[in-house]
Formats: structure tokens, sequence, C-alpha cells
């Protein structure tokens, strides 16, 4: 994931910001509980297509 796309892009559910996962290859939103997908390379920034976080994830 580009350091620069990450600093610019932000949560589409309360405009925050995305933490990267790059064992799971996901953009994560703790606040709202939701790993978003990135797919060839272009994250997927849906609310209908995020998976939500397990409590684990949220607050290991």
């Amino acid at each position: 994931m580009d350091h620069r796309l990450l600093e610019i892009i932000a949560c589409p559910v309360c405009n925050g910001k995305l933490y990267f996962n790059q064992e799971k290859q996901e953009l994560i939103c703790k606040p709202d509980g939701l790993a978003y997908p990135i797919r060839d390379g272009i994250p997927v920034l849906l609310e209908h297509e995020a998976r939500p976080l397990t409590a684990e994830e949220i607050n290991p």
C-alpha cells in the first residue's frame, strides 16, 4: 500500500484515519469496527464490502 495514499484516504463512514493491515491486505477503521478489503492493490471503500472486526481485532 502506497504510504502517500494511506495519508489521504479516510473511512467512508466516519471520515476517520484508516490503518493498513499488511497481513490481511485490509484497511482498518477501529472506531467503526470495520475492515475494508484491498483487491488487486485497490482499496474497496464501500461499507457493504467491509467486514466487521472481531472484539480481539478492535482491542488486542
